[in-house]
């Protein structure tokens, strides 16, 4: 599997790392993610299972963002330092989190401001633990994370607003 970070100067290709398998009972795969999960309902984030995480993962980082966004992908959810597990369940407050674009440490649910936006859980095994500080933003994370990446998946949900 190959794939870059999104950050152009902190631009890194990674290389033969495992496939995680990133999937929610409340959505399909390109399938709607249900108003509940989004500002238009209780806005928590929806469960997320995680499989085929490699032995040398230490920790998972997770990444949500929007790429439909207007001015430029839009950040729902920075995490880091989650614990080497199959589940993060819904309406999780996760431990170490970072600054979203809604200016929040936690998870922002989708709100586009019209049509149907593409909604990416990134989940990252990482063979570390980061140290960040919870001011960390985006850029902060992925510079973080270079070098560490052992597995990746995503699974991407839609929404449009009602």
């Amino acid at each position: 599997m190959k794939f870059t970070t999104s950050n152009t100067s902190a631009r890194q290709t990674f290389r033969d790392i495992a496939a995680l398998h990133i999937s929610s009972t409340e959505f399909e795969p390109n399938g709607f993610i249900p108003p509940r999960f989004t500002c238009d309902g209780l806005n928590v984030n929806p469960p997320l299972d995680i499989s085929d995480i490699p032995p040398a993962a230490k920790s998972l980082a997770l990444i949500v963002d929007d790429p439909d966004a207007p001015i430029r992908a839009w950040v729902h959810w920075l995490a880091w330092n989650i614990p080497v597990d199959t589940h993060i369940k819904e309406a999780t407050s996760l431990k170490e989190q970072g600054v979203n674009d809604f200016r929040l440490n936690k998870y922002g649910g989708p709100c586009p401001p019209y049509g149907v936006h593409r909604y990416y859980f990134k989940v990252y095994a990482l063979d570390t633990q980061l140290t960040l500080k919870p001011d960390a933003g985006r850029n902060d994370l992925e510079k973080a994370m270079q070098g560490h990446v052992v597995g990746y998946g995503e699974l991407m949900g839609r929404y449009k607003r009602r």
